[in-house]
């Protein structure tokens, strides 16, 4: 009776959380919310040389089957309201990457009409620098917040409404 032979290599021992964040990190559905010249560079790393697509990462045209919002480009005070709306109607855990020195910071529009950076109205997670940034940038971006994600702990407890994920600095 009992086990016979090992079990060999056949057995992961590892936590739930680890296990959801892995998942949660390679598979990213962003909100396609292009607003200038960023979004240029943005529809570059997406396209055949850059290739998001293998890293587990799909342009999604609606803000509810989207877990994160790539801000590219400027950003007006007339539209930010929208942008807003856009990311209130995203499920939770939602992330935020500011693609591009106006997102990031209002870049050299320093007038009334710009914001100066998307964190005085949106939590950032991840800031990629440039005008424009390279497609490589977003690409790094992009991993760092992969990074971020498998940082997190009581991801699935605060999925299933157990507790508040914790996210580590």
């Amino acid at each position: 009776m009992g086990v016979e032979q090992t079990l060999g290599n056949n057995i992961i021992v590892t936590s739930l959380d680890k296990v959801v964040n892995w998942s949660r990190s390679r598979s990213m559905w962003p909100m396609t919310f292009g607003l200038a010249c960023c979004a240029i560079e943005m529809m570059a790393a997406g396209a055949a040389r850059f290739d998001l697509d293998r890293l587990g990462v799909l342009f999604r045209a609606s803000p509810r089957q989207a877990d994160l919002i790539i801000i590219a480009g400027t950003v007006t005070k007339k539209m930010l309201p929208v942008i807003k709306t856009v990311y209130e109607q995203m499920p939770e855990p939602r992330y935020v990457i500011a693609m591009g020195a106006c997102a990031c910071s209002g870049g050299i529009f320093d007038t009334y009409s710009v914001v100066q950076g998307i964190d005085e109205e949106l939590p950032v997670d991840v800031y990629v620098p440039g005008c424009p940034p390279r497609p490589e940038g977003l690409l790094y971006g992009l991993a760092k917040l992969q990074e971020k994600i498998m940082k997190e702990r009581n991801s699935f407890g605060a999925a299933i409404g157990i507790g508040e994920r914790i996210s580590e600095a």
